[in-house]
């Protein structure tokens, strides 16, 4: 049996992933609509819309099967989402990738297998929709073309989730979508031991800014800095918009004293941004940071809170 290779962009694909905080749902009707479509189409006794998480693949529409995960080493859907094109296995037993894998040679008997790969909006794949046989069989240009089509609708389905955790104006995270990756983040650092800080961010005398050169230009001023927290921080830190002017940070596997050094960072390529523009105003910001500490910690919420409180008091001693 081979296992599946890692996607090379591994990392940022769990993150989308999980950004729709989507896994570990009940099924709904707008996703097995397609898998009750697919199932009937091409008269399979399986189909599922399976998205492929670090250590397992889990089932979002599930027919056919009595599980709702298995491990990701044996399923096929990992090899699937390393391709664009539908990936198609049309007799397993002749396959010498899968012909000695416990799901081909017990139940569920898999024999035949087409999976068409998930992206999300940012071309990550994120798993499949797939049909299954305990039969070998061809599957023609015009089944893949159906597949593919099939596979299309539950895309969107998965976009219209994906638009629920970003934020419209700026196209970074919004506050859902941080609240349901830091809880990954969080867990992964208390599992290794490691460190993790969060920064809350509340950028300093936006009203002013609306109010004198109008709401166009404060969205400007909101889309010019969160595009210097893209290009300031590292690809591992989460950051976000939680709404208004008020932005976060969280870092893994960093401390306090690490974290001032990111921000202090973040504040000088604003400045020098600002400093090389035509605008007539400096965006600046004030910041609270906070170390994260399970025992003091109780919620992500308590993390936000304490952070928000360093924030402003920061923002009543300095004078702008």
């Amino acid at each position: 049996m081979k296992k599946p290779d890692i996607p090379r962009n591994e990392q940022s694909r769990l993150k989308s992933l999980r950004s729709l905080d989507i896994l570990d749902t009940p099924p709904e009707e707008r996703f097995d609509r397609y898998t009750r479509m697919a199932k009937r189409m091409f008269g399979v006794p399986i189909a599922l819309v399976s998205l492929v998480d670090e250590n397992r693949q889990w089932f979002k529409s599930c027919f056919g099967l009595p599980v709702r995960e298995t491990p990701r080493d044996i399923f096929f859907c990992g090899h699937a989402i390393l391709g664009k094109e539908v990936f198609v296995i049309p007799d397993a037993l002749q396959d010498e990738r899968f012909a000695d894998n416990p799901l081909v040679t017990e139940e569920p008997h898999i024999r035949f297998y087409a999976g068409c790969p998930l992206s999300s909006l940012d071309g990550s794949k994120l798993g499949t929709l797939c049909i299954i046989d305990q039969e070998p069989r061809e599957f023609t240009e015009e089944d893949i073309d159906t597949l593919h089509d099939l596979a299309s609708m539950v895309e969107q389905e998965l976009a219209a989730l994906e638009m629920a955790t970003v934020d419209e104006l700026t196209g970074i995270t919004n506050r859902r979508g941080f609240m349901s990756l830091s809880q990954y983040i969080l867990n992964l650092c208390i599992r290794e031991k490691l460190p993790a800080t969060l920064a809350f961010i509340d950028l300093n005398e936006f009203k002013l800014i609306n109010d004198t050169y109008g709401h166009a230009e404060g969205d400007r001023a909101l889309i010019e800095f969160s595009n210097e927290l893209k290009g300031s921080l590292r690809n591992s830190d989460l950051f976000a918009r939680l709404g208004g002017d008020e932005f976060t940070i969280l870092l893994a596997n960093t401390t306090c004293d690490d974290a001032e050094l990111v921000i202090r960072k973040l504040s000088k390529s604003l400045k020098d941004y600002y400093n090389n523009s035509d605008h007539p105003y400096e965006l600046t910001f004030s910041y609270g940071v906070v170390e994260f500490n399970p025992q003091t910690h109780q919620s992500l919420e308590d993390l936000l809170h304490e952070g928000d409180e360093l924030m402003y008091q920061k923002k009543r001693q300095t004078k702008f």
